[in-house]
């Protein structure tokens, strides 16, 4: 009684078959052969157990995974200051860096040089307020999260932290887990948030995104004001850090970029509306040498408390910058840099 012109089967495993009915046929018994058809199923990883304990074990094996001898790096650093909508401070330079082994000593031999250095835009003489970063290029010694242990990898620091498997990814063709980490106690000092990238198989932390907890006001504000005018009211809003190694030949990993984003608000006593205010500086390593690997003597180091506004001109060579083509605030410098390094070889 039931009117139909084909009937489909369908099974896992088997490819779909439409099998056809002719009207007035009267089917009674009919043999269909389905033909195979094998899916391959996404591979599916499973933790297990306590990711501090995943942790634990990147930090164990920093001394295997990382470089193992001295470097001087080379990089590109810039430095946007943004006042509103608009852009007030514009800074680029080359650096120099030497690294000291991952070996567990910190980074207190790390040093940064300027070796060249430009001040696109500058700030008005009229403006109310001057905002500087303070320690500009240093920012490739404080955020090498691998190296300075006493950012978060310290066993002290760890115990602050809760830590959550999040899911799985790929980075440069490797297969990564992402784990979460939050504050889970309370400290006098404003503690960080984020996530943290590790190579599944080597335990290399390969990428490291987080930003300062900004739960309590005030100890976010002692972490990111340096000083600032009598009757100024100054509103953190934002500090977040990247930081990425790159895997070398030898399955080593070393630094390979670093950014920082400060956001804040600033209004002056009876002054009704506030104003806001996105530092940005970032350092991408454009090379990298350990045959000649010499330290910088600390008297031409660029010190925690120095501003790159106050120096970039020190270091300006007409020369050596009119070969390079002035980068635009919003591009990638990590892509820009790599157009750039591209075009020098070329030439």
């Amino acid at each position: 009684s039931l009117r139909a012109d084909r009937i489909e089967f369908s099974h896992i495993g088997y490819a779909p078959l439409t099998y056809p009915i002719r009207p007035g046929t009267q089917v009674e018994a009919a043999s269909i052969r389905l033909t195979p058809n094998a899916n391959l199923l996404e591979e599916v990883t499973v933790m297990g157990g306590d990711a501090r304990d995943l942790v634990r074990q990147a930090v164990d094996r920093i001394t295997d995974n990382y470089l193992q001898r001295a470097n001087r790096l080379t990089g590109f650093y810039r430095e946007v200051i943004r006042k509103g909508r608009r852009y007030i401070d514009i800074s680029e330079a080359i650096v120099g860096l030497y690294k000291t082994p991952y070996n567990g000593v910190g980074t207190n031999a790390d040093r940064v040089r300027l070796e060249k250095g430009r001040r696109l835009l500058s700030q008005r003489p009229g403006d109310t307020l001057i905002v500087k970063f303070e320690g500009g290029p240093t920012l490739s010694i404080f955020l090498d999260v691998v190296k300075n242990s006493d950012l978060m990898f310290a066993p002290d620091e760890m115990e602050h932290y809760a830590f959550r498997y999040n899911r799985t990814t790929l980075i440069d063709d490797r297969p990564h887990v992402e784990i979460r980490f939050m504050p889970r106690v309370v400290c006098p000092y404003a503690l960080y948030e984020g996530l943290l990238y590790i190579d599944s198989e080597t335990r290399t932390i390969s990428r490291a995104e987080f930003s300062l907890d900004m739960t309590d006001r005030l100890k976010a504000t002692q972490a990111m004001l340096r000083k600032k005018p009598a009757g100024l009211r100054f509103r953190p809003e934002r500090l977040a850090f990247l930081v990425t190694y790159r895997r070398q030949a030898d399955g080593r990993s070393s630094l390979a970029y670093v950014r920082c984003e400060t956001a804040f608000r600033c209004d002056w006593h009876r002054r009704l509306f506030a104003t806001s205010y996105v530092v940005t500086s970032e350092m991408a390593i454009t090379d990298r040498d350990e045959t000649h690997a010499e330290k910088i003597p600390y008297r031409e180091a660029f010190r925690s408390r120095d501003a790159l506004t106050d120096r970039a001109a020190d270091f300006y060579d007409a020369n050596f910058w009119e070969g390079y083509n002035i980068i635009e605030p919003t591009e990638s410098l990590e892509n820009a840099v790599g157009r750039l390094m591209r075009r020098r070889n070329r030439d």
